[in-house]
């Protein structure tokens, strides 16, 4: 088998869930592996080390762009071609492509099953995404190991006193953030016990939040949000001593790069979308974060350092 086009669009998270698989497939099969996502995680993907190609799908402008993209996506012959999506959107790229062979995930639906000659296996949804995944490496007869995220990260450098921890309050959807004020409570709390410095993170979107925070926190914390590309952001991460988060892609990556993470849930699943590994912890007390205080969080946290 010479060369394997891996179709997952998005999201962050999303793409750190079939990095497994795809690793396992190439370790199996010896091809070359282009994959096509969202151009907004070219970058990224390009940092995955089973990846020899990245392919830019144009996600906001494929009326202008893609022609451009399907002649880019056509110039290779494809022994298989892999949707790690299930979407309809992801099926039309996987059939677009000059491939011998179409395989589609266990979770595949929107009608996507029309596209592929075969589906990795039954729908299961009681099991994390990772797994879902790894469906297809098993699919093709590859063998079983243990999970690796192979991704490459630049060092990023922060001078500021050990243990780091980052928090990280915003995600994409309201309802999974947890009040500004209780995760000020629980660095306050951690900080009560053991110096540290406080990292906060988010997007340009999530500056308001994290400016509001590092003032309540006061000393010992720095405002980063906003000022990391996706690759930096990985690089931070990979640095920190401990994440506190909210469900989010940046807690995948802290999953994938080794860095204890202590993830606070409410209306989504963690045992489908949790931070994958043994070495973190997750709290849930219901749907409702603002039902959430402080003490549990900032004592996994404290945990977690002490084991560190």
């Amino acid at each position: 088998m010479k060369r394997i086009l891996v179709v997952k669009l998005s999201s962050l998270g999303d793409l750190f869930h079939a990095l497994p698989a795809v690793h396992r497939i190439r370790e199996h099969t010896g091809a070359a592996v282009d994959w096509v996502c969202h151009d907004i995680y070219a970058d990224l993907v390009r940092r995955f080390r089973p990846v020899n190609r990245a392919l830019s799908f144009p996600r906001t402008s494929f009326r202008r762009d893609g022609a451009a993209f399907l002649r880019a996506l056509r110039e290779e012959e494809y022994d298989l071609a892999l949707d790690f999506q299930g979407l309809l959107k992801s099926a039309f790229v996987t059939r677009s492509a000059r491939a011998r062979r179409r395989i589609g995930p266990s979770f595949s639906r929107e009608g996507s099953r029309l596209f592929y000659d075969a589906v990795s296996g039954p729908t299961d949804k009681n099991r994390h995404a990772v797994m879902e995944c790894l469906d297809t490496a098993r699919f093709l007869g590859c063998s079983e190991g243990d999970v690796e995220f192979p991704v490459e990260f630049p060092e990023f450098a922060l001078d500021l006193p050990s243990p780091r921890i980052g928090l990280l309050p915003c995600s994409r959807r309201v309802e999974k953030n947890w009040p500004v004020a209780r995760f000020a409570e629980a660095a306050r709390a951690i900080a009560a016990q053991r110096e540290a410095s406080f990292v906060v993170l988010g997007g340009k979107a999530d500056r308001a939040a994290c400016a509001e925070l590092t003032s309540a926190i006061g000393a010992g914390a720095s405002d980063w949000s906003g000022r990391t590309s996706i690759i930096e952001l990985g690089g931070l991460i990979r640095g920190l001593d401990l994440l506190i988060t909210v469900d989010s892609g940046p807690m995948h990556i802290a999953a994938a790069v080794g860095t204890p993470t202590v993830a606070v849930f409410g209306p989504t699943d963690p045992v489908r979308t949790g931070p994958f590994g043994k070495q973190h912890r997750v709290i849930r007390e219901s749907a409702d974060l603002r039902a959430l205080s402080a003490p549990p969080v900032a004592a996994a946290a404290i945990e977690l350092l002490a084991r560190r």
